[in-house]
């Protein structure tokens, strides 16, 4: 919860607006944050399975603290640009060790069957902090900027230190695999024992995962600018992205429930439809659609996340997760930063409005290329029984 108490996520897009930076530099900035993020994933990963997921997590937490900082003391665009990469890299260390450690830490104690049903509990905690911290960034910008960017910095310091003190170490060489058949794999390397899971319905799904988050991602942080150019004040900016960030954590908890009734196959085009529907919807540049557009949409994206994140985690061994799951971060991050750039493109050059309703082409695209996977059944993972044809959607 206090890696989530970050308070100047909903508004940090406008704070970037108030430092004189246009909708193309911020979108450059954001890009950059996400293509460094992804290309630092896999050496993050490797030195997290080598130093332990703990650890890996705790010293991006503290870069990351210290690169927001910088930020609420700085007002020019390169200290921006090199702050940005830093917390890049943080976000690398992170990303794959928090599931990683998650995932073996149900593993140790025999209960990955719950994995879903417990995830969806963290994200939904993770969320309404994040909505709760927003609301109150809102207020403390009133303040000063320094206040807001120095109090997410404390949240991080705060988490890394509980972290190191409450949860057990685990490294990749310490892991238990539980999937059966992996053992004579035991001297793979990282890129072998991705060659050897990964099957043609398995990378599908992490490019349509990648553009799925390609599409929310930016359109969560753009729909800042988005309101505001509609009429909307900093102050009802911030409600609006934290009730947004409730929804999506409140919606993670229909994931298991999901799973069973439909599955994953039919959840993953439904969630790219709504995110399509809600680009289109923003484009009209009516600001209460907008908002009631973001608010009920918002969160279904969060349902496939769960599942999906639950799908990579069966797919790899224990020795190298927090690797192979990097590596997959990899391509997502890679698909953000990319989506940042188009769609701040697009805003400037069309406006923020029909910027957002073009971009609603990216999630249609993405649910184009998970049709074969949808009515072939072909199977994403070997050792889920669940997932193979015919069963579970």
């Amino acid at each position: 919860m206090l890696a989530n108490s970050l308070f100047q996520r909903g508004v940090f897009v406008l704070f970037l607006y108030q430092r004189g930076f246009s909708a193309g530099q911020v979108a450059l900035l954001q890009t950059l944050l996400f293509l460094v993020s992804g290309l630092a994933e896999i050496p993050t990963g490797v030195i997290a399975d080598r130093i332990g997921r703990r650890a890996g997590i705790a010293i991006g937490q503290l870069l990351i603290a210290g690169c927001l900082l910088g930020q609420g003391m700085s007002s020019h665009y390169w200290v921006f640009l090199a702050l940005f990469i830093g917390q890049g890299v943080g976000m690398a260390c992170v990303s794959g060790s928090d599931t990683a450690l998650l995932y073996d830490l149900l593993v140790r104690r025999g209960a990955t069957a719950d994995y879903v049903k417990i995830k969806s509990r963290f994200t939904m905690l993770g969320t309404v902090t994040s909505g709760a911290a927003i609301v109150v960034g809102g207020q403390l910008q009133q303040i000063s900027w320094g206040v807001v960017y120095a109090g997410s910095a404390a949240c991080l310091v705060l988490a890394a230190v509980v972290l190191r003190s409450r949860v057990p170490e685990i490294r990749g060489a310490d892991a238990v695999d539980e999937q059966h058949g992996t053992e004579e794999h035991g001297d793979d390397t990282a890129w072998r024992a991705m060659l050897r899971v990964a099957t043609p319905a398995l990378v599908t799904l992490v490019v349509v995962s990648g553009l799925m988050h390609a599409t929310l991602t930016p359109y969560i942080i753009f729909a800042q600018k988005t309101l505001s150019d509609q009429g909307a004040s900093t102050a009802w900016v911030s409600v609006v992205i934290a009730a947004g960030f409730l929804a999506g954590g409140l919606t993670p908890l229909l994931a298991d429930r999901a799973d069973r009734r439909i599955g994953y196959r039919v959840i993953v085009p439904v969630s790219l439809l709504a995110l399509a529907a809600a680009l289109g919807l923003s484009g009209l540049g009516l600001v209460w659609v907008t908002v009631a557009a973001f608010l009920a949409l918002v969160g279904i994206p969060e349902i496939t996340a769960v599942l999906v994140d639950n799908l990579f985690n069966e797919a790899v061994p224990s020795r190298h997760r927090a690797s192979l799951l990097s590596m997959i971060a990899f391509v997502e991050s890679a698909l953000i930063g990319i989506g940042y750039l188009v769609l701040g493109a697009l805003m400037d050059a069309l406006g923020s409005s029909l910027g957002m309703a073009t971009y609603a082409a990216v999630p249609l695209l993405a649910c184009l290329l998970w049709l074969p996977v949808l009515f072939r059944g072909a199977r994403v993972t070997a050792v889920d029984a669940r997932v193979t044809t015919g069963t579970n959607g």
